[in-house]
């Protein structure tokens, strides 16, 4: 698995197959009311996004590895620089987490899928 290619497809919603059909309809994370549709299919390479119902439900566990990876940092980092009480960073985390869990959501499906469908460069004719 390229990292390059995984980052790509992440942060850009690509597909993970060919980096060029959109997996989300809507490419704001934060439309509320949009936040889940997804294509079914890559409209490039044609790929079928949900290999089997319940397919994203392992994406939790790459949305709890974002999760903690976050954590993690606001630890570091407050560690370093901030100096906060208990309270304060608690309450900072939690609300850093619920503000980015749109973003989270969506990175850990992606990431799920780059998990399971590698990127096929393609090739010239």
């Amino acid at each position: 698995m390229a990292l390059k290619h995984v980052l790509y497809s992440v942060i850009n919603n690509k597909c993970p197959q060919c980096n060029k059909g959109n997996v989300f309809k809507i490419k704001n994370p934060y439309s509320f009311g949009n936040m889940f549709n997804m294509h079914k299919s890559c409209s490039n390479c044609h790929l079928q996004y949900e290999k089997e119902p319940g397919f994203f439900y392992g994406a939790m566990y790459a949305s709890y590895g974002l999760s903690v990876g976050w954590f993690i940092l606001w630890y570091v980092f407050q560690n370093l620089f901030l100096n906060l009480d208990t309270l304060q960073f608690t309450i900072g985390v939690v609300v850093s987490i619920i503000a980015l869990s749109p973003l989270s959501l969506r990175w850990s499906r992606l990431l799920w899928l780059n998990i399971f469908y590698k990127y096929k460069a393609e090739k010239p004719q």
